[in-house]
C-alpha cells in the first residue's frame, strides 16, 4: 500500500459521544489515524483513512435554556470545540432527553453532516443510536439523536477489567452484524472506538456515530468495510485484553510494548477464550500480520459476522455455589470413643407415666362411656334390619363406577408476552405482540423482514416471543398458528425462575416443529412460568426476503 502524508486531525465533533472532551475526542483521532506514522504496521492497515486539516473556529452564542424550532431546550453542554458544540437537551413536545449536536450553517462540513444524519435516519436500525431530527435552520444546523441514561460506554467498563467472555462474545457478534447491516445499505462508521459502543441495562449493545462523525471529523476511506472490520476487531482485542492493540495509548488504554507487533490476545492475558482471541486477529490481521495458527482474515462485517455465528457459542458463566456450612452436631448425637472402639451415645429413656388416683379414675370413664356407645350402636343396627325386612344389603349404596375416560387438556391463560430477539436488536415489532394470543385468526405478529436466507439471513440463529403464564404452570403441550411454513421450538424456563429470564441460555429446548400450524408437545409435563416460542426458520414473503408472521399461540395443560 502507498504511503500517505498525515493529515491534520479535526476535532470539531464528536459524531455523538456526549461524554467526550476535548482531550478524548483528539485519542479517538489518534486511533482511527495512530498519528499516521508512514511505514507502520498500523499506517499499512489503515493507510486509507483520510482525515481532513482543522476547520477554523466559529463561535456560536448559546447558552442553557436557548431553544431549537421551539422544541429543544438546550440543558447542559458537553463539548464545545472549534465551531462544534454538543449538548444533552429536553424534547418539550415528547417530554424525553435527546442528545443535539449544533454547528454553524457557513461550517465547510454542515452539509456533509446532514446528509450523512439523514442517510443514518433512514436505516432506522435499533442497534444503532437512533438520529430522531437534521436540520438547517437558518444560522445553524443541528442534529438530534437519543440519549441513553442506562447505557454505559465501553471505555467506561474497560476501566473495571477487560470483559467477561460470555459479553465479549455478545458485543462482537451484535456489533458485526449491526456494521454488515449498515454497509448492506451504504453506510460506513469509520469512527468505532470505545467511547462509540454502549451496553444498555437490559445487555444489548449499541452504536453511535453511524455516518455523522465521519462526516464531523472529515474522514473517507477507500475501503469502508475493510476499515470498519478492523474497527470491530480492536474493539474486541480490548474487551479481551484491556489494552489498545496498536503501541499508542488511546482511550484510557495502555498499547502494546514497542517493537513486539500485533500478538494474539491470549499472549497479552492469560485465561483469553481461544476462540474469541482467534477472531480479533482475523479481524486486524493484515498485510502479512496472519500467523499459521489463524484462518483466512476477516475485511468485511458480514464475513466477521459470519465467522462468529459459526464458532462454538460462548454461554453465560454459572452463577457459583457455595454449599453451606455444616451445622454443628448436638452434643447428646456425639459418638465418643475407647480402647475398644466407639461407643454409641446413650439414649436417654423415656419418663416414667405417673399413676395417680384421678388417672384410674380417668381411665375407667372413658371406657364406659366407649361401652356405652357400642351398645347404642348395635340397637341402632338391629333397629335398621327389622324395618328392612331383614335385607339390609338391598340398602347398602353401591360404589360407582370409576369413569376411565381421559381428561381433556385445560387451556392456560396468556398474562403478558415479549418479543425477544438476544442475537440481534432488543425489540421486533413490540407494538404488536398482544397479538399472538388475542384469538384472532386476522392478526398477527411479524418479525423484521431478512434477505438472501430463511435462516435470518445468516445474521442470528432465530427470534422468539417470551410468554408469561403469570404463575407456575403444568404445560402439557403449545399450539402455534403461522401465515407460511415455519420452523419453530418451544423452550421452557426453569420452574425456580421469579422473574422472566433475560438470556437465551435461560431457556431450555422441550419440543420443536415446522409448518403452519404447529402443535409443541414436550417428551413430558413441563413445569413453568415463562415460555419462549422460538422462529429458527422463516416462510418466503417476496423476491428473496424472508418475514415470520405468528397468528396465534394456545397454552393447554
Amino acid at each position: 500500500m502507498a504511503e500517505r502524508s498525515t493529515a491534520a486531525v479535526d476535532v470539531a465533533g464528536n459524531s455523538g459521544d456526549e461524554s467526550l472532551t476535548a482531550e478524548a475526542d483528539q485519542s479517538t483521532a489518534d486511533g482511527v489515524a495512530q498519528k499516521r506514522r508512514p511505514g507502520t504496521e498500523h499506517d499499512q492497515a489503515q493507510g486509507d483513512l483520510v482525515v481532513a486539516d482543522s476547520v477554523p473556529a466559529q463561535a456560536l452564542e448559546l447558552h442553557s435554556g436557548h431553544k431549537l424550532a421551539r422544541r429543544y431546550r438546550l440543558e447542559e453542554c458537553v463539548t464545545r470545540l472549534d465551531g462544534f458544540s454538543s449538548w444533552r437537551a429536553m424534547d418539550e413536545m415528547l417530554r424525553r432527553a435527546v442528545g443535539v449536536h449544533i454547528l454553524p450553517a457557513n461550517h465547510p462540513r454542515a452539509r456533509s453532516v446532514l446528509s450523512a444524519a439523514r442517510s443514518a435516519a433512514l436505516l432506522g436500525d435499533p442497534r444503532f443510536v437512533q438520529v430522531l431530527d437534521a436540520v438547517e435552520d437558518e444560522d445553524l444546523v443541528y442534529v438530534v439523536h437519543e440519549w441513553l441514561p442506562d447505557a454505559s460506554e465501553l471505555t467506561a467498563l474497560l476501566a473495571s477489567g477487560p470483559l467477561e467472555a460470555h459479553d465479549a462474545y455478545q458485543m462482537v457478534l451484535q456489533v458485526s452484524q449491526a456494521m454488515a447491516a449498515a454497509h448492506r445499505e451504504g453506510l460506513a462508521h469509520l469512527c468505532l472506538t470505545p467511547g462509540t459502543v454502549l451496553r444498555t441495562s437490559t445487555g444489548q449493545w449499541r452504536i453511535r456515530g453511524l455516518a455523522v462523525s465521519a462526516a464531523l471529523r472529515g474522514v473517507r476511506s477507500d475501503t469502508p468495510q475493510r476499515a470498519d472490520t478492523e474497527a470491530v476487531g480492536a474493539l474486541l482485542y480490548a474487551g479481551l485484553t484491556q489494552r489498545w492493540p496498536y503501541e499508542t495509548d488511546a482511550h484510557g488504554l495502555s498499547g502494546l510494548p514497542k517493537d513486539l507487533g500485533l500478538i494474539p490476545p491470549d499472549q497479552v492475558r492469560a485465561g483469553v477464550h481461544l476462540g474469541l482471541s482467534e477472531l480479533a486477529m482475523r479481524a486486524l490481521a493484515n498485510d502479512g500480520a496472519t500467523a499459521s495458527r489463524h484462518e483466512a482474515a476477516c475485511t468485511t462485517p458480514e464475513e466477521l459476522s459470519k465467522a462468529v455465528i459459526e464458532m462454538p457459542r460462548v454461554r453465560r458463566p454459572e452463577p457459583s455455589f457455595t454449599p453451606p456450612s455444616e451445622y454443628p452436631r448436638p452434643p447428646y448425637a456425639r459418638t465418643s470413643y475407647t480402647a475398644a472402639g466407639p461407643v454409641p451415645p446413650p439414649v436417654p429413656a423415656p419418663p416414667a407415666p405417673l399413676e395417680t388416683r384421678t388417672g384410674k379414675a380417668l381411665k375407667w370413664a372413658v371406657s364406659a362411656l366407649l361401652i356405652a356407645a357400642l351398645g347404642l350402636g348395635s340397637w341402632q343396627l338391629a333397629d335398621v334390619l327389622m324395618h328392612n325386612g331383614g335385607e339390609p344389603l338391598d340398602t347398602v349404596p353401591q360404589t360407582q363406577p370409576k369413569d376411565d375416560k381421559p381428561q381433556q387438556p385445560e387451556p392456560i391463560a396468556i398474562k403478558n408476552a415479549t418479543d425477544f430477539d438476544p442475537f440481534g436488536d432488543s425489540t421486533e415489532k413490540p407494538s404488536d405482540i398482544s397479538k399472538v394470543y388475542d384469538g384472532k385468526s386476522d392478526t398477527y405478529w411479524q418479525t423484521d423482514y431478512y434477505r438472501g436466507y430463511a435462516e435470518f439471513g445468516n445474521l442470528k440463529p432465530g427470534v422468539g416471543v417470551i410468554l408469561d403464564l403469570g404463575k407456575t404452570q403444568t404445560v402439557g403441550k403449545v399450539t402455534v398458528t403461522f401465515k407460511g411454513e415455519t420452523s419453530v421450538e418451544l423452550r421452557a424456563a426453569d420452574v425456580s425462575a421469579g422473574s422472566q429470564p433475560t438470556s437465551f441460555d435461560d431457556y431450555a429446548k422441550v419440543a420443536k416443529g415446522s409448518g403452519t400450524s404447529v402443535t409443541l408437545t414436550p417428551d413430558k409435563e413441563v413445569e413453568s412460568r415463562y415460555l419462549l416460542v422460538w422462529l429458527t426458520k422463516l416462510p418466503p414473503e417476496s423476491s428473496g426476503t424472508f418475514r415470520g408472521r405468528v397468528v396465534d399461540v394456545k397454552v393447554s395443560s
